[in-house]
């Protein structure tokens, strides 16, 4: 159909001439009120970006001289956080001359991994940034409350 009857046909019925498909060979246009099918698009794409999964961060702080109990209470707060479906750092923060222990940290580290392994998997292996060592754990499956 010609390009000026087309036209005609749109503006008869109050509404738009939208080309589809310009590289087809005759180019597809489409009589639509093109407003409301911007309106629409961005609806759609607003649900979109609402139903997408937001990850959350939770960081978690330990000593390179870490207690057992203290070890335990940080532990439970840690699968709490990765069943919420949220990620888990963990760090050891190392104070002054306590940088010393690095060894220690990463074998807290390490035990806090291998204490968690069954809810969550290592995503970073601990590795030391100016004086924290850091470790990145993510749950093994996203369950959303």
């Amino acid at each position: 159909m010609p390009i000026k009857e087309a036209l005609s046909i749109a503006d008869a019925l109050g509404l738009d001439l939208v080309e589809i498909a310009p590289t087809a060979n005759p180019p597809v246009c489409k009589v639509m009120d093109y407003k409301k099918f911007l309106y629409e698009l961005k609806k759609k794409q607003r649900e979109v970006k609402a139903n997408a999964a937001k990850v959350v961060l939770k960081e978690i702080r330990l000593g390179p001289n870490t207690d057992d109990h203290d070890f335990n209470f940080k532990l439970k707060h840690g699968l709490k956080f990765l069943e919420e479906g949220a990620k888990l750092k963990v760090y050891v923060f190392f104070k002054g001359r306590s940088i010393v222990y690095k060894e220690q940290g990463e074998i807290i580290l390490l035990r806090f991994a291998s204490e968690i392994a069954e809810v969550g998997k290592v995503e970073q292996l601990p590795k030391l940034e100016g004086k924290r060592m850091i470790m990145l754990i993510s749950p093994k499956k996203a369950t959303k409350k």
